[in-house]
């Protein structure tokens, strides 16, 4: 079976091959509206990117997806099943992990500990036979480890796998992070500004890895970011916001085409996205 053309507008993408649809979601916070009827899809495959000024609701829409934030009305569903309501150990257990803009890792564990935190889900044992080490609760460890080596070798981290994480360059740092999300074995994996403060070499490096995610994990991916140049190479369609309202959602051509989206995210100056300053 080929694979479908996800650079396409939401309404061509078949429902059964939606990983997630979210449909006309408002959120406010005391009367002020940080997203207003906000309504896009993620297909199988897909990495879907949203853009937007700072304030425009990305991360509010992050939250709202992760369980944080529950909107006043709308609908998200993953995987066919209703994700309002649902907390959010609940919606990660189902399939969705999230990276974040600033680092949350353990800096005194190791490379491998920090990833071994993202296989908490896939652990069944309890305390008890965890310190005993035996039985099933060995059987489960021995092969959480080797879903982390698995990780560590896709990631290229070899080299840093026994050092504490503090100790690792910042890039190294966010590479970590991502791997943590893998290592859940997610369906859907949410990426928050993968390349915020990092230098050219490290934005090229996790840009090779995020395609990797997408292109031989087959892993579906929503990613907010900033660094336009990232969004337009990568992104398969982009949805651009505007004090929470969405203004456009295409492929990368024909957003950076939109005098709308020219007008509300860079000024009358320029006239595509990729010739921002």
């Amino acid at each position: 079976m080929s694979r479908p053309d996800l650079r396409t507008p939401d309404v061509r993408t078949p429902a059964e091959e939606r990983v997630l649809e979210v449909e006309d979601v408002t959120l406010a916070f005391d009367g002020v509206t940080a997203v207003d009827g906000v309504s896009f899809h993620v297909a199988a495959g897909e990495l879907f990117a949203i853009i937007g000024p700072n304030g425009a609701g990305k991360t509010s829409i992050f939250n709202v997806l992760s369980g944080v934030y529950r909107p006043q009305s709308g609908a998200v569903r993953f995987l066919g099943e209703d994700l309002l309501g649902r907390r959010p150990h609940r919606i990660a257990a189902m399939g969705v992990a999230r990276t974040f803009q600033n680092i949350e890792l353990f800096a005194h564990l190791t490379v491998v500990e920090n990833l071994m935190l993202g296989r908490h889900n896939h652990m069944r044992y309890g305390a008890l036979a965890a310190f005993a080490w035996v039985g099933r609760a060995r059987r489960e460890e021995l092969a959480n480890r080797e879903a982390v080596e698995e990780v560590v070798d896709f990631l290229e981290l070899e080299q840093w796998r026994r050092l504490p994480v503090g100790l690792l360059p910042y890039g190294v740092q966010k590479r970590v992070e991502l791997g943590r999300a893998l290592a859940m074995e997610p369906k859907l994996l949410l990426l928050d500004e993968p390349v915020a403060g990092m230098n050219v070499e490290e934005t090229e490096d996790m840009a090779r890895f995020v395609l990797d995610v997408r292109d031989e994990l087959g892993i579906a991916m929503v990613m907010v970011e900033h660094d336009m140049g990232l969004v337009m190479d990568l992104a398969d369609r982009v949805m651009v916001l505007d004090f929470g309202k969405p203004i456009r959602t295409g492929t990368p051509d024909e957003v950076q085409q939109d005098p709308d989206v020219v007008r509300a995210y860079l000024g009358e100056a320029h006239k595509t996205v990729g010739g921002a300053a």
